[in-house]
C-alpha cells in the first residue's frame, strides 16, 4: 500500500546554489499500514508526535529559502520519523539503539513502548528508509556535479526541557545549538553559522546535540560535501509541546537564509 503522502520530496533551487537544507523531522504523517505496528491509541500517538516532530521546522526551511538570495534547494521528509528516522545509522553503529529509537523506533521519547520490541525493521526500511537515502544521495550528487560541492543544512529543533530519551540531555541548551562534523564541517562554515545566529546571543556547540547527516556514500570520504546541523531550542519559536509558531519563526528564517547566502558564497 502507498502512503497518502509522499515519503519525502525535494525543492528545487537555483542551479548555481550548493546548498540544501535538509528537513527530516518535520512531518507527522503516518500511513496506516505503518500506524498498524504501533501499539499507542491515538491520543497518545497525537501526544508522542508533540514532543518528537520538530514543527515548523519546514515552514521555516521554505521562508529561509524565499529570503535567501539564491534560493537553496530543500529535501523535506514527508513523513514522521516514527515510521523511519532517515537520519539514523541503520545498523549497530546507531548509539540511539541503546533506547529503542534507531533507524526504526521501538521505544517513545519517555522510554515507553511504540512497537512490539521483536518487529522486524527490515520491511521498514527496504520501503521508507533506503529509498529516501538514495534519494539524498543523488541530490548532493547533482549539487556536486552542478557547482563542484554541496553543503547540507541540517533543520532541527529540540524541547526546553530535556526528554527521557535523550542520552545526552545534561549538557547546556542554547537557543541555536550548532552540530558539527570533524571531517564535513570547516571552519568557515561554522563560524558563517555563528555570525547569522549571533543576534540570538545563545549559540552552543554539540549539546544537547552533536554530529550532522551526509549520505553514507560521502560520510568521511569527500570534504567537497560540507555539512552543519541546526537545532533550534523551541520555546525560541513556538509553543511547547506540538503548539503554534509565534513570531520567532521570522527572526530565525532571516537567521537561516543568512547562513544559507554565507553557505552558498563561500
Amino acid at each position: 500500500m502507498s502512503p497518502a503522502v509522499p515519503s519525502f520530496e525535494l525543492l528545487p533551487g537555483a542551479g548555481t546554489s550548493p546548498v540544501i537544507l535538509h528537513v527530516p523531522h518535520a512531518a507527522r504523517a503516518v500511513p496506516p499500514e505503518v500506524r498498524a505496528g504501533i501499539v499507542l491509541d491515538d491520543r497518545a500517538l497525537e501526544r508522542e508526535l508533540d514532543h518528537i516532530v520538530d514543527a515548523h521546522t519546514a515552514e521555516l526551511a521554505e521562508r529561509a529559502a524565499g529570503r535567501a538570495r539564491v534560493a537553496p534547494w530543500r529535501f523535506v521528509n514527508r513523513l514522521s520519523r516514527l515510521v523511519v528516522d532517515p537520519e539514523r545509522f541503520p545498523d549497530e553503529r546507531e548509539e540511539m539503539r541503546a533506547v529503542g529509537m534507531g533507524a526504526v523506533y521501538t521505544r517513545t521519547t519517555h522510554r515507553e513502548v511504540l512497537r512490539d520490541p521483536a518487529t522486524d525493521p527490515e520491511p521498514l526500511l527496504e520501503r521508507y528508509f533506503r529509498p529516501y537515502a538514495r534519494a539524498m544521495t543523488g541530490a548532493v550528487a547533482d549539487r556536486l556535479a552542478a557547482t563542484g560541492r554541496a553543503v547540507i543544512v541540517d533543520v532541527h529543533s529540540y524541547p526546553t526541557l530535556p526528554l527521557p530519551y535523550e542520552l545526552h540531555g545534561q549538557g547546556p541548551r542554547p537557543a541555536v545549538c550548532l552540530g558539527t562534523d570533524p571531517f564535513h564541517t570547516p571552519g568557515p562554515l561554522l563560524a558563517a553559522a555563528r555570525e547569522a545566529f549571533g543576534a540570538w546571543g545563545d549559540v552552543g556547540l554539540d549539546s544537547p546535540f552533536s554530529g550532522t547527516y551526509v549520505p553514507l556514500e560521502y560520510y568521511g570520504a569527500d570534504a567537497r560535501v560540507r555539512a552543519l546541523m541546526v537545532e533550534i531550542r523551541r520555546d525560541t519559536y513556538m509553543t511547547e509541546p506540538g503548539g503554534p509558531p509565534g513570531p520567532g519563526l521570522e527572526r530565525l528564517a532571516e537567521s537561516l537564509a543568512a547562513l544559507v547566502d554565507a553557505a552558498g558564497a563561500s
